[in-house]
């Protein structure tokens, strides 16, 4: 009894940590979903902010946004292209660790721009422009390369897989046409049949009509349309002497005595 209990202590224990371990795991991929949500929607007002500032604030301030926004846009596209390479990809695990080395420097950069859209002296910040849109050129340019070359492999990829699937297609569209090579030709005296073969027989000849009897001419029998002649009717033949007719017997009758041979 004792054992029972122990095991259904057990099994309560166990299923109480498989409910406490699925509800942590639940509320943490709830709770990054809801991150990754604020993550992005964050992004996109940010996008639409530097937009806006790119084609409303002129002078120093509009380039600067314009600087961020082409940043921004450069190193989330080759994130994206990376991420979803290297998965079907193991050999670009080496560009995406590149890339992240190329990222610290993007975020560094993103950070001075951004702060430097609050600097009150215009004329400092177009002293500096030039060496941040020199800056901003090389990492975009780095990012754009490596998202290119990511996309030129999985392409080559693509079109070498559908060569070798082209040529295999090909060679079993020629094995299931190897009929048509060894089929046997029809022999010549199989084609065209010789004269006695291809002459229709000859049709039998039309029997002739009887002739009509001539009229002092006696007929002895029913005359057929095959010109044949049919024989007289004949009576049956009857016996020359008419076996005796037994005489009737009466019940008053003696009966015969028989002779006497003395």
């Amino acid at each position: 009894m004792e054992a029972v209990i122990a095991v259904f202590a057990l099994l309560f224990v166990l299923f109480i940590g498989l409910g406490a371990y699925a509800t942590v795991k639940a509320v943490g991929a709830a709770k990054r979903g809801v991150d990754r949500g604020i993550t992005q929607a964050r992004r996109t007002v940010e996008d639409h902010t530097l937009r806006a500032k790119s084609f409303v604030q002129p002078g120093a301030a509009g380039e600067l946004a314009q600087l961020r926004l082409k940043l921004r846009t450069s190193m989330r596209a080759t994130q994206e292209a990376l991420h979803a390479a290297v998965a079907e990809d193991e050999s670009l695990k080496e560009s995406v660790g590149l890339f992240e080395r190329l990222s610290a420097h993007g975020h560094e950069l993103d950070g001075e721009l951004r702060r430097l859209e609050a600097e009150p002296d215009r004329a400092a910040l177009g002293e500096r422009l030039p060496g941040l849109r020199e800056r901003t050129e090389r990492i975009t340019h780095a990012a754009d390369s490596l998202r290119w070359a990511a996309r030129d492999r999985a392409r080559r990829f693509a079109e070498d897989d559908l060569d070798s699937l082209s040529a295999q297609i090909d060679l079993e569209s020629g094995a299931l046409r190897h009929w048509t090579a060894t089929e046997p030709q029809p022999a010549p005296a199989q084609q065209s049949a010789s004269p006695r073969q291809s002459a229709a027989p000859p049709e039998p000849a039309a029997r002739p009509w009887p002739e009509a009897p001539a009229a002092d001419t006696p007929t002895t029998g029913q005359t057929w349309p095959d010109g044949a002649q049919s024989s007289p009717a004949r009576e049956p033949e009857r016996p020359a002497i008419t076996p005796p007719v037994p005489r009737p017997v009466y019940p008053w009758q003696k009966k015969p005595r028989p002779e006497s041979t003395t």
